[in-house]
């Protein structure tokens, strides 16, 4: 395991360049942050809120889920979804709200090959001096990167996270934080989820990632590791010592076998080879 930079604050949502370099978030810092080899960084832009996961768009840009800052309240909380400018590290907001009604904590987020961005929202923690106290119902959303368009395709459900799409787009597949579960929608008509699998022992749920032959890579927390799921529900799990907070998952490189994966806790990203070839996003950068 080749760690490619420490000292991040909470690093997620990995996007890995055609250059080599890994673009991610970091939600304590506030900021998007350019990650090199032998452990340079690079501060690309500082957000506010709580900025939670990436993604490479057809514009050129990087996308990013903004929780708002979990449990903070006030101008500059609400949840949205944002768009900076690599060129000028300009972020601007696109979408705050869907039907009149506001976005809670978006949360991570993928785009098909026609430039639609489907995204989930986790639903906003409550929290006191005890820890969690409680929390909204979050949900799964498309919308279109012009600001034309924003659709509910499923509001109410308990603790959405990581989303992925099928090689062949058909599928939406998220990821349960809560009932560490993964479900799938049919990405195409159905509004209702079906079950896929749920993880093993004592685990969270967090972000995903799918491989060339479709399988679901979910970054796993608590006992912590990667928890691998076939399309049929078949179960694996890799794991990792030493972070209960393995966040996020991305695949790179020349044969994509090259998985970058976060472990918050420790904030580190670090580099493992795995075992197939992730998918190839539809735009990456």
């Amino acid at each position: 395991m080749d760690v490619i930079a420490e000292g991040l604050e909470f690093p997620e949502g990995p996007v890995v360049m055609e250059d080599g370099s890994v673009i991610l978030v970091e939600i304590h810092g506030q900021r998007v942050t350019r990650c090199w080899d032998g452990g340079r960084k690079e501060v690309i832009c500082v957000t506010g809120g709580g900025p939670n996961g990436a993604a490479y768009g057809p514009d050129g840009a990087i996308w990013l889920c903004n929780n708002g800052g979990l449990g903070a309240t006030g101008p500059g909380s609400e949840g949205r979804i944002e768009r900076v400018d690599l060129s000028s590290g300009k972020c601007e907001r696109v979408f705050d709200a869907c039907d009149g009604i506001p976005l809670s904590a978006p949360n991570d987020l993928v785009f098909d090959s026609s430039g639609r961005l489907w995204f989930t929202d986790l639903g906003t923690l409550f929290m006191d001096e005890g820890g969690l106290k409680g929390k909204e119902f979050g949900g799964i959303y498309t919308c279109l990167p012009d600001g034309s368009e924003i659709t509910a395709i499923n509001r109410g459900t308990l603790s959405y996270n990581g989303i992925g799409l099928s090689p062949d787009e058909k599928y939406a597949y998220v990821a349960d934080t809560f009932s560490a579960r993964v479900y799938r929608y049919d990405a195409k008509v159905e509004q209702q989820p079906h079950y896929v699998g749920t993880g093993i022992g004592n685990v969270a749920f967090d972000s995903l990632a799918v491989t060339a032959a479709g399988n679901i890579c979910v970054a796993t927390l608590f006992d912590a590791g990667i928890t691998t799921f076939t399309p049929d529900g078949k179960v694996s799990k890799f794991d990792i010592a030493g972070d209960s907070s393995v966040t996020n998952i991305a695949f790179g490189g020349a044969d994509m076998r090259d998985a970058y994966i976060t472990l918050s806790e420790t904030g580190r990203l670090v580099r493992v080879r795995w075992d197939e070839p992730g998918l190839k996003l539809a735009f990456n950068g």
